[in-house]
């Protein structure tokens, strides 16, 4: 029996090695990039210029408590955490999917006791095994396999956009919450300012030169000042909790001290469009989709070809003790192929083809939209660094013609050439000055932040997990499709490629 089994094993498993797996070579959509960024024409390279690849990106900013509240983040957010475990669902998925390469054994025993019609009762034992083999003549099980795969290195770029993601996310509540720090203490300066008037005010009243009106002023404008003073915890707290949950900690058990914000903006390399194509693990998402959908043509087209199996079933049957079950004469075995095909199915198996085709058609038209906002990201981002850093220069010296001003505006008060209003006015407009050249320097650091969310952060495709090697030699190619690469490669710029056609 044996010696049939593997010669026919050896047989079929020849055919195997020589088959071909139908349906469509997978070949990445090709995407038109531009050879530059529109907003880069002027951009100011960092120094040095390959500080996204010398280590965690958020390193550029130069910020221990961001480093160590980054590296929180990697270890303790509850997200990433949900994103990794889905990472290995569909590892498992592909495990799944390459079980079909091999064949399905299975043994099975069984032991009653009973008697037929007047005879004495009597025992019965039955011993079995049994062995199935559906033989991926037809890449049915390739296909699904490089389906699979594609879904899971999907479900790695997934987990890496969501890293990144929350990467930013945490790095902008980080400079939001110290530029609350920096509005905090220049609130402390403007308190201590208007104090220092009121007593101005208060003295001159006393000796008759200033009217009590003026007092109140000087008052209500004091107030005013602590008030705005007092409500800078709201937005800070908020901040705060924030970025407790982003790090995986509790609210109430979390803090960061208070210090005081950097005084510079790095810059960041943008790069050209094509690499954004490596780099953005959105963008590597959406393809190994593509990648996914085009498989599942082969695996659906699979219907219309014979499932051929090899099957070899061993039998043992007795009655009496059991020591007496495995003896040749109680033996029954068979072994041999069979071969199943499918005559009519009211139109399934083109219907599933159809489906399959639209749902590929959907990825590639999702993937290139993907591509196009991974651009328009980008092109914002450094837009606005760009005009923002205009306006932060207007801003500074803003600042420095207000604080002249209130200067001088104090000293025309004390010298009685004019109302106290014109100090109140140029107290206010030197409090919007710093706030809003603050608020131009805090959007200035997310900005840079978002860009480099933007351009990936450093990460690479290459980081993808490469597909498994098969467990027999590479099929060689359809005699209906030309040499291609090879079914699932590894992810590569798509700019010079064309797409397969799965139809």
């Amino acid at each position: 029996m044996m010696s049939r089994f593997q010669g026919l094993s050896i047989a079929c498993g020849c055919a195997l090695l020589s088959a071909c797996a139908i349906g469509p070579d997978y070949k990445r959509p090709p995407v038109d990039t531009a050879g530059s960024f529109k907003e880069s024409g002027n951009w100011k390279p960092t120094e040095p210029a390959d500080a996204l690849t010398r280590g965690p990106w958020w390193h550029i900013f130069n910020d221990p408590v961001l480093n160590d509240l980054e590296d929180q983040v990697n270890i303790s957010n509850e997200s990433l955490k949900a994103a990794a475990a889905a990472v290995e669902q569909a590892q498992a998925l592909v495990a799944e999917a390459r079980a079909g390469y091999w064949p399905n054994v299975s043994v099975g025993f069984s032991r009653s006791h009973g008697r037929r019609g007047r005879d004495r009762p009597a025992n019965s034992n039955g011993a079995n095994g049994s062995v199935s083999w559906p033989l991926d003549i037809w890449g049915q099980v390739r296909r699904s396999v490089e389906s699979s795969k594609a879904s899971e290195q999907s479900q790695e770029a997934t987990l890496a956009s969501a890293r990144l993601a929350a990467q930013a996310e945490l790095a902008v509540d980080y400079f939001e919450l110290r530029g609350q720090d920096q509005l905090q203490v220049l609130l402390n300066d403007i308190v201590k300012a208007d104090e220092l008037a009121l007593q101005i005010t208060e003295n001159r009243y006393r000796v008759g030169v200033a009217a009590r009106a003026d007092v109140v002023t000087a008052q209500t404008q004091l107030l005013s000042s602590q008030a705005q003073q007092v409500s800078v915890a709201i937005q800070r707290g908020t901040l705060e909790h924030a970025i407790a949950v982003l790090v995986g900690q509790q609210p109430a058990t979390f803090a960061v001290t208070a210090t005081v914000i950097r005084t510079d903006v790095p810059t960041v390399p943008s790069g050209v469009p094509s690499e954004l194509l490596q780099r953005r693990p959105d963008i590597a998402e959406a393809e190994r989709k593509v990648a996914a959908a085009n498989a599942q043509i082969g695996v659906a087209k699979g219907a219309y070809f014979p499932s051929i199996s090899l099957t070899g079933t061993v039998e043992y049957a007795a009655g009496g003790a059991l020591s007496n079950l495995f003896r040749v004469a109680n033996q029954t075995w068979s072994v041999g192929p069979s071969l199943t095909q499918s005559l009519f199915a009211g139109g399934l198996h083109k219907a599933q083809v159809a489906a399959a085709r639209a749902e590929w058609e959907i990825t590639v038209d999702d993937y290139r939209q993907t591509v196009l906002q991974g651009f328009q990201q980008v092109e914002d981002e450094l837009v606005t660094l760009r005009v923002l850093e205009q306006q932060s220069v207007v801003e500074e010296k803003l600042v420095q013609a207000a604080r002249e001003a209130e200067r001088l505006t104090l000293n025309q008060y004390k010298a009685g050439t004019v109302p106290y209003s014109s100090v109140i006015s140029a107290q206010t407009t030197r409090l919007q000055s710093e706030t809003s050249a603050l608020t131009v320097f805090v959007d200035r650091l997310s900005a840079s932040v978002t860009l480099i969310e933007a351009l990936g952060g450093g990460w690479s495709v290459t980081q993808l997990q490469p597909p498994p090697p098969p467990p027999q030699p590479a099929a060689t190619q359809s005699s209906t499709q030309p040499p291609t690469q090879p079914t699932t490669p590894a992810p590569q710029t798509p700019a010079t490629q064309t797409p397969a056609n799965p139809r």
